[in-house]
């Protein structure tokens, strides 16, 4: 690209962007004190903070880059790409969350052991970190494609330098970090991405004879216009090929596969906070996320239909977004808009390499260590995992750099790996016949005969739609089709030969079970009566049972029963769950408006009870509750 990219403003406003995410994420570092605050944030949170969360999440950086790419090339059908969720949040809402929650099930592998056994997780857990990382790795390339030329500093330079500025924050604040970054950080992206698209239509009105939106359409062509692209043409990018490898394959990775993603609604604080964050995305923030990953590309066929010349004819793909961003925006601007993409990448990565992390410390640290280890040394050993995990997507992304485009790289990457995952989980669920033979079966078989089409084209050919095979290059998109296919086929056909697994083995771990979920998960009778939210001052109760006290009247009014599971959090809404916890009920006292917080197990009895309440738990409620001056025991 032969335009000047940036000046020395958006360089700074660039670099001050990172150091304030980071120290952001630092801070929050001090509410992960366990492996379950680090990687599931207390299961705590609020719906709306969990689904800003998850904007930031899904919009990553590659997102700006591959849709800005095609919405230049092909128009509004751009969108068509981003919108394919829809088809599976019933399956996901009512289906897959509601498992994964209530079974406590903390990782993709995990699920697959439960489900079958073992050397299924085994698989299981190879496969997901293959996804995971070379997932991370494309981020880090992305960024460093936009970032490299503005610094003028070599690209796998910048690629270790981003790695290293959201290590600094991951570090050490894991989950919650991750969830409150991804709050500032899903605003951004948004403003930015509407922001971008009101300055594009500002620089039509000032450069044509039209104001600016009536120039923004009349500057497209009546194929830039159409929602969806056709149905075979061209090769790489057809309505077909997008269907089977974003709206299936994609779709079911993206909602069922991706740790990160599951780990949000794990922080949840309930499955209907999740269901709600889910709906919300769907209904609302996918609209608006299409339109911000997307109008750059619009609206640089705009300008270079209106305006000839203004970005270069040789513009290299994956250039669009900057380019275009740098001719419509003033210094500092511009800063503040690449910013937004730095933002899409650390709030992607940082998600992914936590989510990595926890499938690591999960799946392999806990299962092989000899030793039992402490939650402390789990800790620690999560933060370096991470450290490790990035080492490892920054050696990855010379290979994602050999594609065309970054929209490419990503396409092949997300129809190669995510099927036989997609299959294995997707018929896990829905399918109580699907055995552990099937399974591994779909792992191995399937993975063969996927391998086999890489190097013979000519065994996706049948499922071509008349796609064009392009020489030396293969199928763009179809090949995610015929993976889908042998794999399930595989699954299928060996599940159909072989004997199902009990009724025992799948409690739980199915949609067929989905009514008795909550009563397995609270472990009796839920109590399903809806009764008042109630505000109560806290004390804390010496005595030698775990659980929380009210008091009989203030049970009456929320309608509940010992034995209940009961969420508390501070008063002030807008801090999302962030100071909150849950617990279980137990008979109740004869103070209204007060609760009483007892001291657990033997802790409660032993001679050094009155250091622990000072020394501990009157820190602690300090550190997360600084209104609290002091605690002091209270005898049962």
């Amino acid at each position: 690209m032969d335009l000047a990219i940036g000046t020395t403003l958006d360089r700074i406003i660039i670099i001050g962007y990172f150091a304030l995410v980071m120290g952001f994420g630092a801070y929050f570092g001090r509410y992960s004190k366990t492996t379950s605050d680090y990687f599931f944030g207390g299961r705590r949170f609020a719906w709306w903070l969990i689904s800003i969360s998850i904007v930031a999440t899904g919009v990553g950086s590659h997102s700006f880059l591959k849709y800005s790419t095609k919405a230049y090339q092909y128009g509004l059908s751009s969108t068509m790409t981003y919108m394919n969720d829809w088809f599976f949040v019933p399956l996901f809402m009512f289906g897959w969350l509601p498992i994964i929650y209530y079974m406590r099930i903390k990782s993709i592998p995990e699920y697959f052991e439960r489900r079958f056994n073992a050397n299924a997780r085994y698989l299981a857990t190879f496969m997901t970190l293959i996804f995971m990382i070379g997932y991370i790795a494309i981020q880090f390339l992305t960024l460093a494609t936009a970032l490299y030329k503005i610094f003028g500093i070599p690209l796998m330079l910048t690629v270790v330098i981003i790695a290293i500025a959201t290590t600094i924050y991951m570090h050490f604040g894991g989950q919650t970090s991750v969830i409150f970054t991804d709050l500032i950080q899903g605003f951004i992206l948004i403003f930015a991405g509407l922001l971008l698209f009101y300055l594009g239509i500002q620089f039509l009105g000032d450069n044509t004879a039209f104001s600016g939106l009536q120039a923004f359409w009349m500057n497209l062509s009546p194929e830039e216009k159409l929602p969806l692209a056709h149905f075979n043409k061209p090769p790489d990018f057809n309505f077909v090929g997008i269907f089977w490898q974003d709206g299936i394959a994609g779709s079911v990775g993206f909602l069922f596969l991706n740790q990160g993603l599951i780990m949000r609604f794990m922080a949840a604080r309930s499955v209907n906070d999740g269901r709600k964050a889910v709906a919300f995305n769907a209904l609302v923030i996918l609209p608006i996320s299409a339109i911000v990953v997307s109008n750059a590309g619009w609206i640089g066929r705009a300008i270079s239909n209106a305006v000839p010349g203004t970005l270069p004819l040789d513009m290299a793909s994956n250039d669009v977004f900057v380019a275009v961003t740098n001719v419509i925006s003033s210094p500092g601007v511009f800063g503040f808009i690449i910013a937004a993409l730095c933002a899409a990448l650390m709030s992607t990565s940082d998600t992914l390499v936590n989510a990595s992390s926890a499938i690591i410390v999960n799946d392999i640290y806990k299962p092989l260590s000899k030793n039992k280890r402490s939650d402390k040394e789990q800790l620690e050993f999560a933060r370096w995992t991470s450290l490790g995990v990035k080492v490892i997507a920054v050696a990855m992304v010379p290979f994602f750099n050999t594609f065309d485009s970054i929209y490419e790289a990503n396409g092949w990457f997300h129809s190669t790996f995510t099927p036989p995952l997609a299959v294995g989980v997707f018929l896990g669920i829905f399918w109580k016949r699907f055995t552990t033979a099937g399974i591994i079966a779909t792992f191995v078989g399937g993975a063969f005969l996927m391998v086999l089409g890489q190097f013979y084209p000519q065994l996706i050919s049948p499922f071509a739609h008349g796609i064009e095979l392009r020489p030396d290059r293969g199928y763009s998109y179809i090949g995610a089709l015929y993976n889908i296919v042998v794999c399930a086929g595989v699954g299928i056909t060996v599940s159909l030969f072989t004997k199902p697994e009990s009724d025992k083995k799948l409690k739980g771990l199915t949609i067929f079970d989905a009514a008795k979920l909550k009563g397995i998960y609270k472990g009796s009778q839920p109590n399903e009566e809806i009764g008042e939210n109630i505000i109560v001052d806290w004390k804390l109760n010496k005595q030698d049972q775990d659980g929380i006290q009210f008091s009989k009247n203030d049970m009456d009014k929320m309608k509940a029963n010992a034995g209940d599971l009961i969420y508390i959090q501070d008063a002030r809404w807008w801090l999302g769950g962030l100071k909150s916890a849950h617990s279980v009920l137990v008979s109740p006292h004869n103070e209204d408006g007060v609760v009483y917080l007892k001291m657990q197990g033997a802790c409660s009895g032993c001679p050094s009870s009155t250091a622990t309440l000072k020394m501990g738990i009157e820190n602690m409620l300090k550190h997360y509750i600084p209104e609290v001056q002091e605690v002091r025991p209270v005898d049962a």
